[in-house]
């Protein structure tokens, strides 16, 4: 957030626009926009709508879902940055309207597919409070991304999906027998390269142990006649 203003606050100061650090889809010099173009607005109401929502959406996110809250709003923030990349229009494309609706569709659908009572309830509020963002995600403005907006809106669902069964979770009853899916392979999963290490490192102990085994010891037993 501060780093938002101060971005802004640097643009009025020295009289200079950093507009050219957006992305610009399909081009070698956008590049560097995917991971610039969040912190740069075009002005200060701009600024101010987009700095309220992150700070209420990503308040929500760390609390209820802390866990994954830095995973989940970086992926957000880098996949809305390479689809917009790729799929946007041939404009400069500028502000964390993306990264906000990621947000918005990643509390969403979270709440929902967890079927916790706690989380669906959040799921709501989201919507009452910023259900109002549906529309930014048609063309109605040709000065808005709205690309941008529906391609962030993506990445928060996707992201929601693929970490929905990490975090808080609904009580499990005896009668929840769904067999439960892992994350994808080809997503980074830090729980499961833990468990990957140990089972190897489990693997290496007992081929050591099997190695290490001696030969079977033989017993002999000599039986002496009672002579009473």
């Amino acid at each position: 957030m501060i780093t938002l203003v101060l971005i802004k606050l640097a643009e009025v100061v020295f009289e200079t626009s950093f507009a050219q650090y957006g992305i610009f889809p399909r081009k070698t010099s956008g590049l560097l926009g995917i991971l610039t173009f969040p912190f740069i607005h075009g002005d200060w109401k701009h600024l101010l709508n987009n700095s309220s929502a992150l700070l209420v959406l990503g308040s929500m996110l760390y609390f209820f879902y802390r866990e994954v809250a830095s995973r989940s709003l970086f992926w957000i923030y880098l996949l809305s940055g390479v689809w917009l990349w790729v799929g946007g229009r041939a404009n400069i494309h500028i502000g964390a309207s993306g990264v906000v609706y990621g947000l918005f569709g990643f509390l969403f659908v979270s709440g929902l597919l967890r079927k916790h009572l706690k989380l669906m309830a959040l799921s709501m509020l989201v919507v009452f409070l910023y259900g109002s963002l549906v529309w930014g995600i048609f063309p109605v403005d040709e000065t808005i991304s709205y690309e941008g907006h529906l391609l962030g809106l993506f990445a928060g669902v996707i992201v929601a999906m693929v970490y929905r069964k990490h975090g808080t979770q609904r009580p499990k009853y005896s009668w929840d027998l769904v067999d439960e899916e892992e994350v994808p392979e080809w997503f980074p999963d830090p729980e499961r390269e833990r468990r990957q290490q140990v089972e190897k490192q489990l693997q290496e102990q007992q081929a050591k142990n099997q190695n290490n085994t001696s030969a079977p010891i033989s017993i002999k037993y000599v039986y002496k006649k009672n002579e009473d």
